[in-house]
């Protein structure tokens, strides 16, 4: 009895023929703007800042890129693949700041059929980074020219970039107050910060939430949430300045982005006594209000609202565009293990001080300190408190938040509350903490 006839038995031809006519039957009914969708850019912005530059350009679909760098004079070339010169781009040019520390200025031109070309003349050498972000939030696909410097002038972005360099070897050491305060030159040797003992200069590092392409929350009037922290936090910066023990880094000090992950490795490298990230949330009402203090949970956020906060604060991101390119083992444990016990708890002390004296300024959403997992909050030695000043959904709150008395006063609140954490809790010795 014969078998029946397998696929493998079938004529080659009759199933070329099948192939082919199945593929024109699936074309036939595909939308025409399926088969051939051609980028149109809707949107550039610029973002210039002492740590870097940065150019972004939104488009309606992926973009196709290439780039090189040329040299005498220093130039970065990138050309756009697959689109049309347009309106949108040819207004980067007029984007372009006086004191832009890296670009002089840029030009977008047809450079061939279907490649329109940006030429950046720059003021320095950099290290260019060029990478693209699918869409998120409100923004739709981006290509972003990230302009570093290729010498970086920031001791503590210098240190970071370079691994092999000891932080002692790239973090200058503060100046012994006496020694500032004074015109003679010193005739001690440099006190180093590790022999310094509970008296020692204490650092506090200060992280103006968002920034760049990453305006945080917007307020039912346009205020953005990156402005209104950024000014708070040069305040207190001030503040604390003023004291005569105490030194204060920024985790930015201009509307651009940095990634999370920067924000805790700065205050890491900064070997800070403290961490503090301000912000002024949105909430899906715009009723809620108040003044709030979290801190890092180890096992779950202690409120829905909180959880909810904590991811729109974790997408920062994917929002502010981020490459991510985790090589360092220990900056990934530090970004996905969880805090030690004992930081979380001096955590908790110093959101409670903070909560004593934010509750004379404010209502307080919450009379507790909240928990759950931020990720800007996970550095393993630092105490580390994230402030909702206040909510600028609220149309109310919102009017308060741009208001530089209520800026300052929150400053002074921030500023009384951390006073009073170290007054109750003095930073131990670095040679101590080192045993423990």
């Amino acid at each position: 009895m014969p078998r029946p006839p397998r696929p493998a038995d079938l004529n080659p031809t009759r199933r070329q023929l099948l192939s082919a006519a199945g593929s024109v039957l699936l074309l036939s009914v595909l939308p025409v703007g399926a088969r051939a969708a051609t980028p149109s850019v809707v949107a550039v912005r610029m973002w210039p800042a002492q740590a870097y530059t940065r150019v972004t350009i939104e488009s309606d679909a992926p973009l196709t890129f290439k780039q090189f760098l040329l040299k005498n004079p220093n130039r970065l070339v990138v050309d756009l693949e697959g689109i049309d010169l347009n309106n949108e781009l040819q207004s980067l040019a007029g984007k372009v700041s006086a004191d832009d520390p890296y670009i002089q200025q840029l030009r977008a031109g047809r450079f061939k059929p279907g490649v329109v070309r940006l030429v950046i003349d720059l003021k320095t050498e950099i290290k260019p980074q060029v990478f693209t972000l699918p869409p998120v939030s409100d923004y739709q696909h981006r290509l972003v020219v990230d302009a570093y410097p290729a010498v970086q002038t920031d001791p503590l972005l210098a240190f970071l970039d370079d691994q092999q360099t000891p932080p002692t070897a790239a973090i200058p050491e503060p100046i012994k107050p006496e020694t500032a305060r004074s015109n003679q030159p010193a005739t001690d040797a440099p006190v180093r910060r590790e022999d310094l003992k509970v008296d020692r200069l204490v650092t506090v590092v200060l992280d103006p939430g968002h920034g760049g392409e990453d305006p945080g929350a917007v307020g039912p009037r346009g205020n953005h949430e990156k402005t209104v922290v950024l000014e708070i936090a040069r305040r207190l910066k001030a503040l604390l300045e003023a004291e005569p023990n105490m030194r204060v880094v920024l985790t930015r000090d201009g509307d651009y982005f940095v990634p999370l992950g920067t924000r805790v490795r700065k205050a890491r490298a900064a070997k800070a006594d403290l961490f503090i990230s301000i912000h002024a949330d949105a909430f899906t009402r715009p009723e809620a209000n108040g003044s709030s203090v979290f801190a890092l949970s180890e096992r779950g956020a202690t409120s829905t609202a909180a959880r909810w906060l904590a991811q729109t604060q974790n997408d920062a991101d994917l929002i502010g565009g981020v490459k991510l390119d985790v090589k360092d083992a220990h900056l990934a444990r530090t970004l996905m293990d969880l805090t030690q016990t004992a930081t979380i708890n001096d955590s908790l002390k110093v959101g409670k001080h903070m909560l004593g004296e934010l509750g004379g300024i404010n209502r307080l959403h919450k009379a507790h300190v909240e928990q759950a997992g931020f990720a800007v909050l996970k550095a393993p030695d630092i105490p580390s408190v994230l402030v909702e000043t206040a909510f600028i959904s609220n149309p109310e709150e919102e009017k308060r938040l741009i208001s530089e008395d209520y800026q300052q006063k929150m400053a002074l609140a921030l500023f009384a509350g951390i006073k009073r954490y170290f007054a109750a809790n003095p930073p131990l010795a670095r040679t101590r903490v080192a045993t423990k």
